[in-house]
């Protein structure tokens, strides 16, 4: 059992840790402007906020799912549609990435695949959403 000063350490340290990966992810939001490239995207400029709600929301809800063991036993069927988000989330954060590193654009350039920038960044984003769906409904049923 934990004493009092030992339980007010440790909270003050999980509070510390949270902290710190909660602004660590959301510089990296800013860096790699995830959400205003989306709003481009998509033309959804006077919905942006939807986008940053959506992002916040999954943060505090599967955080307070690890945090408290949420479980759910749902068929396969149901749970295809969150795996849809997921692999779309990850697709778009990794699309973002090797934007921002300039990856693709000088993949692009040096093997004369200019035109077929987009298809490129889409075939990131479908690898992503299918390697999460592969991995969710068959490798860890």
């Amino acid at each position: 059992m934990i004493d009092g000063f030992h339980g007010i350490v440790l909270v003050l340290i999980s509070f510390a840790g949270g902290f710190t990966v909660g602004s660590a992810f959301v510089a990296l939001l800013i860096v790699l402007d995830l959400i205003p490239r989306l709003v481009q995207l998509t033309r959804a400029y006077r919905r942006s906020a939807w986008f940053e709600s959506g992002i916040l929301s999954g943060a505090v809800y599967w955080s307070s799912a690890d945090l408290f063991g949420w479980s759910f036993a749902l068929p396969d069927g149901v749970l295809l549609v969150p795996a849809i988000f997921q692999g779309l989330f990850v697709g778009m954060f990794a699309a973002a990435l090797t934007e921002v590193l300039n990856v693709l654009p000088i993949l692009a350039k040096r093997l004369r695949l200019k035109p077929y920038l987009f298809s490129l960044l889409l075939a990131l984003v479908l690898g992503k959403l299918t390697g999460s769906l592969v991995d969710w409904l068959w490798l860890r049923p």
